[in-house]
């Protein structure tokens, strides 16, 4: 009897990861990976085709290291998960015009401020849920109408990186309600395209929205089209299997981790990432929680930071030591609470947004040793994510569940051991490797079977293990080094932005 597998697929700015598995029971049988050309923000592109590249490369490495009993041919649906906002444009022949100005862009900084401006705080977050910072695609369109109009006037189409995947593989203009969710332009309760957030972001220079061709946006189960002959050939894969409607990398992560209403995940890669599962939209009106749609049909508040596991390199580095011995460094410093207080502001800031601050340090005397600096640096990468943490509670959102981490900076332990200390209550990890891999099959399964992706999420829910716990001495202090976080990390970020 034929196995019946189906294909995931995660394209970050890093690289492309591809897994396969079972489509009934999720077992993992292959596996593979393609590099992505580094990126070096404040302007961070990528070229179309080396994703295209990494994608074939990835997907070979899975096939040719499939398990004993598996073949190329027992695939029979793929979904693509990638980097979320990123601006793919294409010309009236389908040919992509320019290299993708990513999420991590923030050169598109000035335009977004005047996009704010023009439409409105509140009335940006009542129409999409989300106060944009830069990341968002809308001022990347903002960008490309100002700054490059020769090259804006050739768009016929815009969409964003799995958009632009999918269609490779369908010849069809898709997306799916949590990538739309991430343009700033859609409007993810309603289910529409807002023409007047987009003809801003244009100003009247050069294409505007009844000129562009949208993506049609689709639900949860979806099919985006079936793989075409020509990409089928590239990748040795049937032509002709389903193919389902992706997402962003966030959204299908949290599909892959099994994250119910109340959990709160943390996402601790390059950049970090605090979300949880919501049945009802949320409208955060400072501006501090993103009100995206999710992957299973209703939304994920969340909020991200810039510096995360790419900053550990960096400090390390400061001290002369690797990740190893950081963490070493960190476990013998004490936690009295007038330690020293780092602010991450290394490549600016997303939340909040502030994308010229710079990063700090307070409360350095005589006394600090190499172990108490080695506990600051840690400990301000974790600050930066809980205070993405109490923004979300903040504004109102239910994180009553269970903590779960994943991402390559779980593997510090003094990094859980201060998101423990902070937020109070212990971090659970999973025998997850890669989530959004693992999520986009889940989807891809979903469409295939025709049964509810949540129906597959919760069958397929990941083994929970406790990573760490709060310590009852640093949780005494941990108020106390919060409220002087808060404060340095205002100060400068404000004092930068001005």
């Amino acid at each position: 009897m034929m196995a019946t597998l189906v294909m995931g697929v995660d394209s970050s700015t890093q690289s492309c990861k591809v897994e396969l598995r079972d489509a009934y029971d999720g077992r993992l049988v292959g596996h593979g990976k393609g590099p992505h050309p580094p990126t070096h923000p404040p302007k961070s592109e990528q070229y179309t085709s080396d994703w295209w590249d990494a994608l074939v490369k990835a997907t070979h490495q899975a096939i040719d290291g499939l398990q004993p009993g598996y073949r190329a041919e027992d695939v029979s649906a793929v979904s693509i998960s990638a980097q979320c906002h990123g601006l793919v444009m294409l010309d009236q022949d389908n040919a992509v015009i320019r290299k993708v100005k990513l999420w991590n862009d923030t050169t598109t900084s000035p335009q977004n401020d005047e996009l704010i401006r023009t439409i409105g705080r509140k009335e940006w977050i009542h129409l999409t849920g989300s106060l944009p910072t830069s990341s968002f695609t809308a001022s990347k369109v903002a960008y490309m109408a100002r700054k490059e109009p020769e090259i804006w006037k050739r768009a016929k189409t815009v969409m964003l990186p799995h958009d632009y995947l999918t269609f490779r593989l369908t010849g069809r203009y898709t997306t799916d309600r949590s990538d739309a969710s991430n343009t700033a332009y859609y409007d993810s309760l309603h289910g529409r395209y807002l023409p007047e957030v987009f003809n801003a972001a244009v100003g009247g220079k050069g294409p505007q929205f009844e000129d562009i061709t949208f993506p049609e946006v689709l639900g949860p189960e979806q099919s985006a089209g079936i793989l075409q002959k020509a990409p089928a050939q590239e990748l040795g894969l049937r032509p002709g299997i389903v193919i389902g409607p992706g997402g962003g990398d966030q959204e299908v992560s949290s599909l892959g981790l099994g994250i119910l209403p109340g959990d709160l995940a943390l996402s601790l890669g390059t950049s970090g990432v605090t979300f949880t599962a919501s049945q009802q939209p949320v409208y955060d009106e400072n501006g501090l929680v993103s009100g995206v749609a999710d992957a299973a049909g209703g939304w994920l508040p969340l909020t991200c930071v810039l510096n995360c596991a790419k900053a550990f390199g960096v400090v390390a580095s400061w001290l002369g030591v690797d990740l190893q011995e950081l963490n070493v460094l960190a476990s013998k410093a004490a936690t009295n609470a007038d330690r020293p207080i780092f602010v991450a502001y290394l490549d600016g800031e997303r939340t909040p947004d502030l994308p010229l601050a710079t990063a700090s340090i307070d409360g350095l005397t005589s006394d600090t040793t190499r172990e108490s600096l080695a506990l600051a640096l840690i400990e301000g990468i974790a600050l930066g994510m809980d205070s993405g943490r109490r923004f979300m509670i903040d504004a109102g959102v239910n994180l009553d569940g269970t903590i779960v981490a994943t991402g390559g900076a779980i593997h510090s332990p003094a990094f859980l051991q201060a998101l423990a200390d902070f937020m109070g209550q212990s971090i659970y990890g999973t025998d997850v490797e890669q989530a959004v891999a693992r999520g986009a099959t889940i989807q891809a399964a979903a469409v295939l079977r025709d049964e509810k992706v949540t129906k597959i999420r919760d069958d397929w829910k990941p083994k929970r293990t406790e990573l760490a716990t709060p310590r009852p001495l640093a949780v005494t202090h941990a108020d106390e080094i919060i409220q002087r976080y808060r404060i340095a990390s205002q100060w400068r970020g404000m004092d930068r932005k001005e």
